[in-house]
């Protein structure tokens, strides 16, 4: 009975409950709810399936394809303002080195290659000078300042001078002369000696290589192995000229002096200013046409056979001997504009080619000289420098370079007859340079040689087209041809670039 009575009294329960849910206004709200709910949602689902693309793959592997595609738009998009305008001299500022006592001759020197219409620069010296218009000073000079005060700087190297504080801090100085309109359009400080001669074309050929919003040292070492051993391997010599980007003069301008502070024991201005790179952390760029010339004598050896590089300084100038024969230093120089005017890229550069029907070797040093040697002569001999000169101890050591070098000559047969430029033009009509060289008259050892006597040429004409793309290209040594004449007394040569196949053997 109790659990008939259970059963009638849970059933009324479970119908109420029952139908409370159904029939109640609550209830019919919340179904109605649900139900709306259910078709937003499925109509939203349409949607996306019908106006999206198809899913990409985003594994951890296809990210990673993907990255470099973006990183190369951005990069591409940074690299159109550098294209649009490359480095150019009007980027450069100039800081030379220069002594009071050593002005009145050295200033000649900076007159052959500093164009105050087309450069920006300073000259720094350690007291004033007298500069003098009727000598054309004002004209064709930069302008001339006066280094800060570096006595309270302690130096105590027993060999050197005080003044290579004077001059480590050039850089620094002229940044701070620069005013900031004036420093907005600058990317480069190039440093040298009043005694170096800058081609400055292919400096900028050089500097075009390198972005200039980075650091870089960049600069070249001493041809003696003995200055690198006791200054350093990693040092740019600062005669032959070095450039330092803008970023980095900013850095250094504004630790320099802690720094100068730190190395009273060291010798020169060049080792002072590598050790604050070595504090920054940046190393030597090398590029080897910026040119100490760390030696003494005949400067012939080096300028004849120079690397396949842009020659882009010359050092030491009071130092060596006139590089054409029976001039002074500076007529000299002056003698090695009139190429470099014409085709600066090619100037100095070697081709190396052989007369087959006389036996003869010849060596080409475009705008400088020609040498014509008895026999045959491997390329990978010609390349080597000659030693014309003595190193800078002035001793006839061939182990005192910090390159290889050869004998001027093995036999006295094959001592070289050589040929300086004497005139070089540009002729329109052919679009090509003509240079010529002339025989420079030396007494020669007789020879028994079965063989045409080089005695005979007086004169060697060169053809070649002028290249400024020279350098953009990967570095080749130019090739050099012999061309059929029939006038005995002079040598017709063409240079140019190597066709295809053409290799420089020995014939």
């Amino acid at each position: 009975m109790k659990g008939n009575q259970k059963d009638s009294s849970e059933k009324p329960i479970w119908d109420r409950s029952s139908s409370g849910l159904s029939m109640t206004r609550p209830g019919r709200l919340m179904i109605w709810l649900m139900l709306f709910i259910s078709v937003t949602y499925i109509i939203y689902t349409l949607k996306i399936v019908s106006t999206s693309h198809p899913c990409e793959d985003l594994t951890s592997e296809s990210i990673l394809q993907q990255r470099p595609e973006k990183k190369a738009v951005a990069v591409a998009v940074k690299a159109v303002p550098a294209e649009q305008e490359a480095t150019d001299l009007n980027h450069v500022v100039f800081g030379i080195a220069a002594s009071s006592k050593l002005w009145k001759q050295r200033k000649e020197y900076i007159k052959i290659w500093y164009k105050p219409k087309k450069m920006r620069g300073y000259v720094w010296l350690d007291k004033e000078v007298k500069i003098k218009s009727e000598t054309g000073d004002q004209e064709n000079l930069p302008s001339v300042r006066i280094s800060g005060d570096t006595s309270s700087f302690p130096y105590t190297n027993k060999q050197g001078h005080r003044s290579a504080i004077r001059i480590s801090r050039i850089v620094s100085e002229t940044l701070m002369s620069l005013d900031s309109e004036s420093k907005k359009n600058v990317r480069w400080f190039v440093m040298g000696d009043d005694d170096t001669v800058f081609v400055t074309d292919n400096l900028i050929r050089v500097l075009r290589k390198y972005d200039h919003e980075q650091m870089y040292y960049i600069g070249s070492l001493s041809e003696s192995h003995l200055q690198n051993i006791f200054f350093s391997y990693g040092m740019a010599y600062g005669g032959g000229g070095f450039a330092i980007s803008y970023p980095l003069a900013v850095a250094l301008s504004k630790m320099q002096d802690r720094c100068i502070k730190r190395y009273p024991a060291l010798y020169g201005s060049d080792d002072r200013m590598q050790a604050c790179m070595a504090e920054l952390g940046v190393p030597l760029t090398k590029e080897i046409g910026f040119h100490q010339y760390d030696v003494h004598g005949n400067l012939f050896g080096l300028l004849a056979a120079h690397p396949v590089t842009p020659f882009v300084s010359m050092h030491h100038l009071d130092v060596v001997e006139p590089i054409f024969p029976n001039m002074t230093r500076v007529r000299a120089i002056k003698k090695l504009t009139t190429p470099m005017k014409i085709d600066s890229a090619g100037l100095l550069q070697q081709s190396i080619c052989y007369d087959k029907h006389k036996s003869w070797t010849i060596s080409v040093s475009w705008g400088f000289a020609v040498q014509v040697f008895r026999g045959s002569f491997s390329p990978r001999e010609m390349e080597m420098p000659s030693r014309t000169f003595l190193n800078w101890y002035k001793r006839a050591d061939y182990t005192a370079y910090a390159f290889n070098t050869r004998p001027v000559s093995r036999n006295h047969c094959q001592k070289p007859f050589v040929f300086h430029m004497s005139n070089a033009k540009f002729d329109p009509q052919l679009n090509t340079t003509v240079s010529e060289y002339t025989r420079h008259r030396v007494p020669h050892p007789a020879c028994r040689w079965d063989m045409v006597n080089p005695e005979e040429i007086n004169t060697i004409v060169v053809y070649k087209k002028p290249d400024p793309h020279l350098w953009t290209r990967s570095p080749r040594r130019n090739c050099c041809r012999v061309l059929q004449t029939k006038r005995n007394n002079t040598l017709w040569i063409n240079v140019g670039v190597c066709r295809a196949g053409e290799v420089t053997e020995v014939k």
